[in-house]
This record gives C-alpha cells, structure tokens and sequence, in this order.
C-alpha cells in the first residue's frame, strides 16, 4: 500500500501568501518522481497557523529515493542559498539545503514531518 508523508509546517499570518507562492513557483518538481501519487498544500482554515504539505508515494522507498534524489537537493539547496543572499538564517531547524521554497528568509517558523501509511482508501464511483 501507499505512504503518506505530511509536513506540518507553522506559517505566520503575514507570511502565507509569499509561502503559497513559493510552492506555487516550484511546481511540477515533484510530479517526475519515481513513484509519486499525490500533492497537496492544505491553508488553515481557521485556530491555528499550520500548513499541511501531503504527498503520497507508491511506497517508503519511493519517497526516500525522491528525498536523496538531486532535483529534491537542487531546489532545497536553491531555497536555503536564496535566503542567506538576502542575509536571513535558514531558519525552523533545519540544516541549509532543507526548507521549503524559502526563497527570501524562511515563510515557516517550524516543520514536522508525519508519516502514514494508507490502510484504506476510496474515491468518487465511475458514473460511467
């Protein structure tokens, strides 16, 4: 069965959009990676501050193999490289060439990776 990885990243009120923008830029990165199923960036609705950044992976493997892959580093490193040009620490924890998309100084102020795996699942019934 599938994996799930979702990234809890906080988002002050102020840096939402630029953090929605950022992964609006890199879009299509993931799409090419062996073994992905699934994206999606989930805006708090309402009580908290968080982000939820859910990709879903054919297996652990998958996802692990994307994570080392160079296009994953190119654009972390890319992200942490683009904020320490603009003086600003990496930020939330991470070492640099880990982040998310931050292209001026971080947008999150914290990340935490939840792991799943997919035990069932369903859609929409084919009408056809």
């Amino acid at each position: 069965m599938s994996v799930v990885k979702i990234n809890v990243l906080t988002v002050p009120a102020e840096q939402r959009e630029e953090l929605e923008r950022r992964f609006s830029g890199r879009a299509g990165i993931v799409e090419s990676a062996d073994g992905f199923e699934w994206f999606e960036l989930l805006r708090p609705q309402e009580g908290t501050d968080q982000y939820l950044v859910y990709t879903r992976w054919r297996s652990e493997e998958d996802f692990t193999r994307w994570t080392e892959s160079q296009a994953f580093q190119r654009g972390h490193a890319q992200a942490a490289s683009d904020a320490a040009s603009q003086g600003q620490g990496h930020g939330h924890g991470q070492q640099p060439g880990q982040g998310h998309g931050h292209g001026s100084g971080p947008a999150a102020t914290g990340s935490t990776l939840w792991s799943f795996e997919v035990v069932q699942s369903t859609g929409p019934k084919d009408e056809s």
